[in-house]
């Protein structure tokens, strides 16, 4: 008998998929930089004394008692936490894990108070918390409108850099329309429809006539600021009646604004600020639930393949960008029915740009933008809360925090974010 041969069988095929995660040290760095930078303030210009914190505003139905820490112990606490929150960091690095976005935000809560524990020692005068809640919303509240029509526009592959222009052209419009009609409503609808115009010029030479959409987006700031300075001068000063819009009054929600010190800071508002609760949820929605999102996102990272399966590109587009300019007007108005009662001269002082800063933050997602939103409100509104207690930050630091801040998070603390692959990109039918 013969032995027969035999060949080892090849080692089965598997269809196991490496993944590699790619991340930045960019955020580990911001962390370990803004500690830094806090330590060395505390060692340099100690403060004695208590920092005073005052949670309840006279009248609330349930008050919390002030509170009077030590400032310096608090913020040297909070600058041990902030060092631990950037070890862990750098772990997550190491380690080829991500920054959760969670991790962020009580980083940058944490800086907060050791700056405020800080600045506040030895002050006679309390903090008022609510107060400092409240203004963060409503200067957030055009940088919350601004980002979202930021969203729309880039989801869909549109470069929105004219937020500036939406948000001056609403806020002009609305003073003028509520001026003419007395009705604050009217205002609303006038700055809608001026955001949605400016989005169609954008739309028109960037969508039909592939103009570079960065060139487009800063000509159309630059024409209407000059549009509304010129009519603000010729029109609006020789004829003040065309200037003095109704605001809209205060709604307070019941129960709601009873919640201790967040429920008067975000329940006793305006109209528009709870547009703005509304909003968010809904343009995340829209986007990521509905056959509408699904699109939008499709023609943003591949306009081609969205194409061959029956989707109008330019038409999607079109309808995204008047979407997002709707959105942002109504953030323009807020400047004109809730903020104050008339029109000046470039009132938005750059918050469109800010808007967009606070879309690259969020990397692209409407609740993510506007929680970026929100700290540049917070940054904003330290001024007044640092003046009322007297702390030794002069005035034109604390007018430059805000874009501060806005440097910090999109060069450090955002990580590493990407745009929708399509975003600038005009998309030429082959």
């Amino acid at each position: 008998m013969t032995a027969l041969a035999t060949t080892p069988s090849p080692a089965p095929a598997t269809d196991e998929v490496r993944t590699v995660a790619v991340v930045s040290r960019k955020a580990p760095i911001a962390f370990a930089v803004v500690t830094a930078l806090l330590a060395l303030l505390l060692a340099l210009q100690g403060r004695e004394g208590n920092t005073n914190f005052r949670f309840s505003a006279e009248g609330d139905l349930v008050r919390i008692p002030d509170m009077a820490v030590p400032g310096m112990p608090l913020a040297w606490v909070s600058v041990v936490v902030l060092a631990v929150l950037t070890a862990v960091a750098f772990w997550l690095v190491r380690a080829a894990r991500r920054i959760p976005t969670w991790l962020t935000l009580i980083f940058v809560l944490v800086a907060f108070v050791a700056f405020l524990a800080w600045a506040g020692a030895g002050s006679d005068r309390d903090f008022p918390v609510v107060r400092l809640i409240g203004g963060a919303v409503l200067l957030a509240v055009p940088i919350v409108f601004g980002a979202l029509g930021g969203v729309i526009g880039e989801r869909a592959g549109v470069v929105n850099i004219a937020i500036e222009a939406q948000l001056l052209a609403g806020a002009f419009s609305a003073a003028v329309a509520g001026s003419v009609t007395g009705s604050p409503w009217v205002g609303l609808v006038a700055a809608v429809v001026a955001g949605v115009l400016v989005a169609l010029v954008l739309g028109l030479f960037t969508i039909t006539h592939k103009v570079n959409q960065v060139i487009v987006g800063v000509v159309l700031n630059v024409l209407v600021l000059g549009i509304t300075s010129f009519l603000y001068s010729q029109v609006l000063v020789p004829n003040a009646q065309l200037n003095e819009t109704t605001r809209f009054s205060r709604i307070s929600i019941p129960l709601l604004s009873d919640i201790p010190v967040v429920g008067p800071a975000l329940f006793e508002q305006t109209i528009v600020v709870y547009l703005m609760y509304l909003t968010v949820p809904a343009v995340w929605f829209a986007l990521y639930r509905t056959r509408w999102g699904l699109r939008v996102r499709a023609v943003g990272e591949h306009p081609k393949a969205a194409d061959t399966v029956g989707i109008k590109v330019e038409r999607t587009r079109y309808r995204a960008l008047m979407i997002a300019g709707a959105v942002a007007g109504l953030g323009g108005a807020f400047y004109t029915v809730v903020s104050v009662s008339s029109f000046g001269k470039n009132m938005t002082a750059g918050a469109g740009f800010i808007a967009l800063a606070a879309v690259i933050f969020g990397k692209w997602d409407p609740v993510r933008a506007a929680l970026a939103a929100l700290l540049f409100g917070f940054a904003s509104n330290l001024e007044g809360a640092l003046s009322v207690v007297g702390a030794p930050v002069p005035s034109q630091f604390m007018l430059m925090l805000p874009y501060v801040v806005t440097l910090l998070a999109v060069a450090g603390l955002v990580g590493r974010s990407r745009a929708p692959a399509a975003d600038g990109e005009p998309y030429v039918k082959e």
